[in-house]
């Protein structure tokens, strides 16, 4: 008799047995109602008011799609196949819910409804519903534009403001660090414009709040925006939303930052809410800084120390203050002074004898006495000591990727549904949604030592367990595999979620 490879066979259950491939996801789910989110979604997006699924089923459906690993639309599928979670999910939909709700939400369907989560076509008539088509015809060949959000897009920022507002009330931060970043999705959607690098894609610029780990603000871009293209305007969008409570703000950022309009909005204290604003921001190494540079005393350089193993340690890097007046800042003897910081570090590549030196310009290359060095620079209004100064900019970096990475590849940031600017942006906006509320539930919900794993550590200890689903009693039971060394996880992050939501147990 032909066997396979190993001596086993697959068999499909002959009922369906509530049987769910994602245990874990409810726990996420239960978080999002313990939030008000469902309510929330239902005040600022009115998509769908009248007939079929409603914003709040649609938004919730793509947020645990995100979470549970689904990147495309079509992934719905897969989600809808999950017996024991889609009814979970019907399930939550009516609990707590009054009796002239429910008559309500069943006059929402010409016939019964059968289907857990919206079919992948409802789902794309609803992104559609979030691009504006005059929009499209202001854009002008070879000019950098952002399409206005239409009245259905603008109110995915209040959600996320309302966020932002809970989270602010059970774990308060009167200080808010702000990491603005672009990040750049490749993809060959036709609609899509060509980048700084040459590729077809979209150019997505967000605000990372550092202390609270969620991002505060994100606007979706097309490719050939440039990053710092009006990110003042930016800034005073997201200060506008912060919660009451935070008293100071700190901006970081990149090269794309270095401009003289934000740089004096914030030294100048023109913001009527926060005053002066602090920050640490990468600036060109023009030719002028490189001549300031050089002219510093090999003497006023110091060692760079960075963190390793919760311990500094000297890295190859050092750092001194500049003497240095950009042209384009130092028109006016009445306008506002910055300090400068070089980091300057030994270029390496091997000299060979007869061969002319050209240093590669992108990594401006500077003699200084028999030493060739790479050399960044930085502009700030604050009065840290340069390392400390160096250390707190840089964290923006290994941070702000990471958000990233995890927005492309963890979640559905990277793989945009359709052709429609709106419709990519209201996906972007939901990805956003769940990223900040799988890091609620990673600072709030889980355990200390979960905030700082990434997602994927998330679904192979949490998400993605086999569990049944059993109605009992009236009751609904996750039964879950005996002895499973995830399951205390599980039990210690209910007991937390319904604390968070409903306070200690008296």
């Amino acid at each position: 008799m032909t066997q396979n490879v190993l001596p086993f066979k697959y068999e499909e259950e002959k009922t369906t047995s509530g049987m769910t491939a994602v245990a874990g996801l409810p726990l996420f789910l239960e978080l999002f109602y313990g939030m008000g989110l469902n309510k929330c979604i239902s005040a600022n997006l009115a998509v769908r008011d009248e007939q079929g699924y409603s914003d709040a089923e649609v938004i919730k459906a793509l947020m645990m799609l995100n979470l549970a690993g689904g990147d495309s639309v079509e992934d719905i599928q897969i989600l809808e196949g999950d017996i024991g979670f889609k009814e979970l999910a019907k399930k939550a939909e009516k609990h707590r819910v009054s009796k002239k709700a429910k008559k309500k939400a069943l006059k929402r369907w010409r016939k019964q409804r059968k289907r857990g989560f919206a079919s992948c076509s409802a789902i794309f008539r609803y992104l559609k519903a979030f691009h504006d088509e005059q929009q499209e015809k202001r854009r002008v060949a070879g000019k950098a534009f952002i399409p206005a959000s239409n009245e259905y897009l603008s109110g995915f920022p209040r959600i996320n403001e309302y966020m932002m507002d809970w989270l602010q009330e059970r774990r308060p931060s009167f200080v808010a660090t702000l990491d603005q970043d672009a990040t750049l999705i490749n993809t060959n959607k036709k609609q899509a414009l060509l980048c700084y690098q040459g590729f077809l894609s979209y150019q997505p610029f967000s605000t990372y709040w550092a202390e609270q780990g969620i991002v505060a603000h994100s606007e979706f871009r097309d490719g050939n925006v440039p990053a710092g293209y009006q990110q003042l305007r930016v800034l005073k969008e997201t200060l506008a939303i912060l919660p009451e409570s935070v008293k100071r703000v700190r901006l970081r950022s990149d090269t794309a930052g270095y401009q003289h309009d934000l740089l004096r909005y914030c030294e100048q204290g023109e913001n009527e809410r926060f005053g002066r604003i602090e920050f640490g921001i990468s600036c060109d190494v023009t030719p002028e800084f490189r001549k300031a540079v050089i002219e510093v005393a090999e003497d006023e350089w110091q060692a760079l120390f960075v963190w390793r193993r919760d311990e500094l340690v000297r890295s190859e890097q050092e750092w001194a203050e500049v003497v240095y007046v950009p042209n384009k800042l130092g028109f006016s003897s009445n306008g506002p002074s910055y300090r400068y910081i070089a980091i300057r570090e030994k270029y390496r590549q091997m000299l060979l004898p007869g061969i002319e030196v050209v240093n590669p310009p992108e990594l401006h290359i500077e003699t200084m006495g028999n030493q060739r060095y790479k050399v960044f620079g930085m502009v700030t209004n604050m009065d840290w000591e340069g390392g400390r100064l160096i250390r707190w900019q840089r964290e923006r970096c290994g941070k702000g990727e990471e958000v990233h990475s995890i927005m492309k590849e963890d979640l559905a940031g990277g793989k945009l549904p359709c052709t429609e600017f709106g419709a990519n942006a209201a996906w972007w906006w939901i990805m956003v949604l769940a990223l900040n509320l799988q890091s609620i539930f990673k600072s709030h919900v889980l355990p200390a030592g979960w905030e700082n794993k990434r997602l994927k550590s998330i679904r192979f200890n949490l998400i993605n367990l086999p569990g049944r689903l059993i109605k009992r009693s009236r009751q609904l039971i996750v039964r879950l595999t005996s002895g499973h060394s995830s399951n205390a996880l599980i039990w210690q992050a209910r007991e937390r979620l319904r604390g968070l939501v409903y306070g200690p147990a008296g």
